[in-house]
């Protein structure tokens, strides 16, 4: 296990952990992953399960206390994680950042945990089409997912009841449950007010990227095995990070849940 920490913690290569070890780079390859296959199987059920009807209801609540954005019960977005590239994959896995990369797509909550994750989509792949095509997004349009029935905002106990739905950025279509910014030209008061807002609400999926980043430096170089093993790792420090994040016993203000409206005359 020390091995296998070292290596997602660290981002030391097989040859490094070899000679700091003197153990055959073959022999530790092996170690990490079927260690990661195994995390992943035992902690998936654990830390990322199915969440009920209340428990999504739980989720709209936090965030709406934080962000003051109400009937949100998550933040979407795609991630790319830097690769060596595969043998005999042209330009498949190639980005629009310029290197290649292979996609994780998260749901995250309003404690930067990961809800549910999709891993594996090439990088020449656009975030919506990689969502629409992932489970998560099949269920979500199916309507699998336990999500609660409509509800009125709570400043709005008379009006029209709305779907509960997530954030994303502009790569992201609208639709029933996918809310997006508008975009910056001819912004009105009002628009401008919902783009902030929704704005506060989507950098967690932003921060929870960076968390998990930080706290597995594997992300920090590329990642030179095979996409399928690659896949199992990002997998692995997915729930290794949820599993973290419920018991690091860290408790704090967060200061960027401030989101102050602006006065007519600054918009």
């Amino acid at each position: 296990m020390v091995l296998f920490f070292r290596y997602l913690a660290s981002g030391s290569s097989f040859n490094e952990l070899s000679y700091n070890y003197l153990i055959g780079a073959s022999t530790i390859r092996k170690i990490v992953k079927t260690t990661c296959t195994k995390i992943w199987n035992i902690l998936q059920p654990i830390v990322m399960p199915e969440i009920s009807e209340e428990g999504w209801l739980h989720i709209s609540e936090q965030f709406n206390k934080n962000t003051h954005f109400p009937n949100i019960i998550g933040a979407i977005d795609g991630k790319h994680i830097r690769i060596i590239q595969p043998q005999m994959t042209g330009s498949e896995f190639f980005n629009y950042k310029k290197f290649f990369s292979v996609v994780l797509m998260a749901w995250v909550d309003d404690d930067y945990q990961f809800v549910y994750i999709d891993v594996g989509a090439n990088g020449a792949a656009g975030d919506s089409s990689v969502f629409n095509n992932s489970n998560m997004g099949i269920k979500l349009r199916q309507n699998l997912l336990n999500i609660p029935k409509d509800r009125t905002l709570p400043n709005d106990p008379e009006g029209k009841p709305m779907p509960f739905c997530l954030v994303a950025d502009e790569a992201f279509g609208l639709s029933r449950h996918i809310l997006r910014p508008f975009g910056k030209k001819t912004l009105t008061t009002i628009k401008k007010i919902y783009n902030r807002r929704q704005t506060t609400a989507r950098r967690m999926v932003e921060c929870t990227f960076g968390i998990l980043a930080n706290k597995w430096r594997i992300f920090h170089r590329p990642i030179d095995v095979s996409i399928d093993f690659c896949d199992t790792i990002i997998k692995s420090c997915c729930v290794l990070h949820n599993f973290v994040r419920k018991r690091d016993g860290i408790n704090f203000t967060d200061t960027a849940y401030e989101c102050p409206l602006p006065s007519s005359a600054q918009c």
